[in-house]
Formats: C-alpha cells, structure tokens, sequence
C-alpha cells in the first residue's frame, strides 16, 4: 500500500496515537514546542466541537466518544504546560483568560447529551476559545522572532482548519445555524488551500516535509470531496469524521517537523 493510499475509514488508532503524542513530555522544552503545543490547542477546540456534534448525530459514536475524552485531557495537560512556560505578561494574562473560556467550554461538552439547541452555543464557545489560543500561539510566535516560527505556527493553523471545516459540516448536516456553517467552511477552505502553498515553497522545506506535504495533499482531496457532498447522509457524515482525522495525523506531523527546525 502505497502512503497516499492511506485507508480513510479506519483511523482511530493511528492518527489518536499521532495526535496525542508524547505521554512523557510534560514540559514545553522550548519555543518550537511552545508554538506546537500552542497551535495545537486551537485544533483541540474544533475537534471537540466535531466530536460533540458526531455524537449528537449518532456518527462514528465510538470514535466520537475517543476523540472527545483524549482532546480534553490533552487540551488540560496542554494548557498547565504552557501556563507554567509562559512569560509573565501579555502571554500569560492570555492563558488565564484561555483557562477561564475553556472551563465555559468544557460544561458545554459534557455537562448534557449534545442537542441541537445547544448547537450554538457550543459553536461560539468553541470559537472563544478558538480565538485565545490563537492569540497565544501568535504570542510565542513573536518571542521567537524567527521565519521559521511563522511555518510552525501556520502548519499548525493547518491542523485546525481541516478540524473547523469538519465541525461545521457537522453542524450544518445537523442543522445547526446551516448558514453560517456553510460560510465557515467556504472560508477555511479558501485559508487551507494557499497555505499548503506556503509551507511547500519555503526555503526552510526539507525534501522530508515536502514528502509529508504530499501525503496531506492526498488525504485533502479524500476530504474535500467528502465535504463537497451535499448529501446530509450519515455516510457521508462519517466519511467527513474520518477524512478530517486522517488529514490532521498527517498535519500534526508536517507542523512537528518544522518545530523540529526551529528548535
């Protein structure tokens, strides 16, 4: 089997074991794992949101309920780690303020069984919380200083756009605020596009993570066209699930590569 022929309906495993990497890590070890693990935590915030509208559908119900507990806790270890790696100032007032969107968020996704008249709300939460862990990542960006910061930070940003497109297809198929779902999508998906041209081109590309980049560009097509279906079936809910899974795995280890780099 060749890599691009990566099988996108059974992913769990893998991509989890990918996503939720590096038990023994409980530290940032510098600003490349900062703005990695930074990045990381806007992705956490769609993907649950993707979970939460899965499960509420009845979709990918056992996958659902993984990628929804094993995001927490990774979002919580997350976040006490770069809390405590966080420079006094600006950085960290934003990680008190992230703490505090994140406990609003959390009752959301857990506190009752998902509905569609919480659709909304948890939407917004989600991007509350989406919007400060942005600001975050951006923070270390800038105290690193370096080009190659802004490739880990936008690789990274690759992460959560391929988890917000998922989360609103979802969301639209459930009806939830269908309009400004269809939006979202068409907006992410016009930032994923040129972004993949970014960090292909970079002079900072090594011919490892031009590979990679290859390898995402073939789970990509598997995941536009299943987001590209209009078909509100529960198959194709679920081929959206699992496309978006198999295109973050191999985003999470682009971004890692280049965090690599930077140091």
């Amino acid at each position: 089997m060749t890599h691009t022929a990566v099988n996108r309906r059974t992913f769990c495993g893998a991509t989890l074991a990918l996503v939720l990497a590096s038990p023994g890590q409980a530290q940032v070890k510098s600003l490349g794992d900062a703005i990695n693990k930074a990045g990381r935590q806007r992705m956490l915030s769609q993907r649950m949101g993707k979970a939460w509208m899965s499960l509420g559908m009845g979709i990918q119900v056992d996958a659902a309920r993984r990628v929804l507990d094993q995001s927490m806790a990774l979002f919580d270890r997350q976040l006490t780690e770069l809390k405590a790696f966080a420079p006094s100032g600006e950085t960290r007032d934003t990680y008190q303020q992230l703490e505090a969107s994140w406990s609003g968020y959390k009752t959301l996704l857990v506190g009752a069984a998902p509905s569609q008249t919480q659709g909304k709300p948890l939407l917004e939460q989600s991007g509350k919380v989406l919007a400060l862990a942005h600001k975050g990542t951006a923070l270390y960006e800038q105290q690193s200083g370096k080009p190659s910061a802004r490739l880990v930070n936008v690789a990274g940003r690759q992460r959560m756009l391929s988890q917000r497109m998922a989360q609103f297809y979802l969301a639209s198929a459930w009806n939830v605020d269908s309009a400004v779902s269809q939006r979202e999508i068409t907006k992410a998906r016009d930032e994923f596009i040129p972004a993949m041209e970014l960090l292909r081109n970079a002079p900072e590309a090594t011919p490892e993570i031009r590979e990679t980049l290859a390898l995402a560009d073939g789970q990509w097509v598997f995941f536009d066209n299943a987001l590209k279906t209009r078909a509100n079936s529960a198959k194709t809910a679920s081929d959206v699930f699992v496309s978006s899974e198999n295109l973050l795995q191999v985003m999470d280890g682009v971004t890692s590569q280049y965090a690599r780099i930077l140091g």
